[in-house]
């Protein structure tokens, strides 16, 4: 009897012995893929954040072709400002309807810029000022910028969704972590594209 003790004593052992290194490589991962997907996320919101500061002049040289579209320039004023009360804290990427507000307001500021650039298309003498083309141009480079670092966000949400997910690291990160799966950002079916910004 004693010696059966004994060996389950050493078999314990040898279990502990393997079992403490893989879940701390385990943990170690996780927060490597959550600090990724938080990293991820911070470069779609400096993105967006570049859109929104650009806006203002965008809508001031705007205004000084077509003052008389004050409809266009008021809603993407209105969006700007709705969009600037929207704060998202890392915690908050675990929030699927914080995450579906953020997305939907930038969503409509998309649409209303779009409606905005259309509005220029009817002025020759805005589509030719200096301005109006450098603004253009770095609109247009912030929207490709948007869409890459928002396709970053989500892979790297997806990857660290899917290493939550498997098992066993499911169940040592429910035993010793306190990691929460997060909300993916879903874009628009009729958004996915970039807004046309060009002139020809």
């Amino acid at each position: 009897m004693k010696k059966i003790l004994i060996n389950f004593f050493v078999v314990f052992l040898i279990i502990i012995a393997f079992m403490i290194p893989y879940c701390m490589r385990t943990l170690n991962r996780a927060t490597v893929l959550d600090e990724n997907a938080i990293a991820k996320w911070s470069q779609v919101e400096n993105n967006y954040e570049r859109r929104y500061d650009l806006i203002p002049n965008l809508v001031a040289t705007v205004k000084g072709y077509a003052s008389h579209e004050e409809k266009v320039l008021i809603d993407v004023t209105e969006k700007r400002t709705s969009i600037g009360q929207i704060k998202l804290s890392a915690d908050d990427l675990n929030n699927p309807e914080k995450m579906e507000a953020f997305r939907k307001a930038q969503s409509e500021l998309s649409g209303t810029l779009s409606r905005l650039m259309a509005v220029a298309e009817n002025y020759p003498d805005l589509k030719a000022n200096e301005n109006f083309l450098s603004l253009q141009s770095q609109l247009e480079g912030t929207e490709n910028r948007i869409a890459v670092a928002r396709k970053d966000y989500i892979e790297a949400v997806r990857e660290y969704n899917q290493f939550l997910g498997m098992i066993p690291q499911k169940w040592i990160l429910s035993m010793f972590g306190d990691f929460e799966k997060k909300s993916e950002y879903k874009i628009d079916e009729a958004k996915k594209s970039v807004p046309e910004v060009k002139f020809d």
